[in-house]
């Protein structure tokens, strides 16, 4: 089937260049990495990935909240043999 329908997609410059780099290693354009995601949300009958927001677990919540607020922010270490220690006890 030949394609004659265009699409034109904005993006931010930087983005465009790391995907062309991107897709190229993989001996493929930015054209027909747009068309295999196409057909594979033709063939899923959706878009072909789970989309979800990353929600962290509730320890990691709270350490960014104290890290927000400046709590427990006190202790330092001379090296990553030490904190490390302090992070395995």
């Amino acid at each position: 089937m030949a394609k004659t329908s265009v699409i034109n997609i904005r993006t931010e410059a930087e983005t465009k260049k790391q995907i062309e780099n991107l897709f190229s290693r993989f001996g493929i354009s930015v054209s027909d990495a747009v068309n295999i995601f196409f057909h594979q949300s033709l063939m899923q009958g959706g878009l072909p990935f789970q989309m979800q927001l990353l929600k962290p677990n509730p320890e990691t919540i709270a350490a960014i909240e104290d890290v927000n607020n400046n709590r427990n922010m006190s202790r330092t270490f001379d090296s990553v043999d030490e904190l490390m220690k302090d992070l395995n006890a």
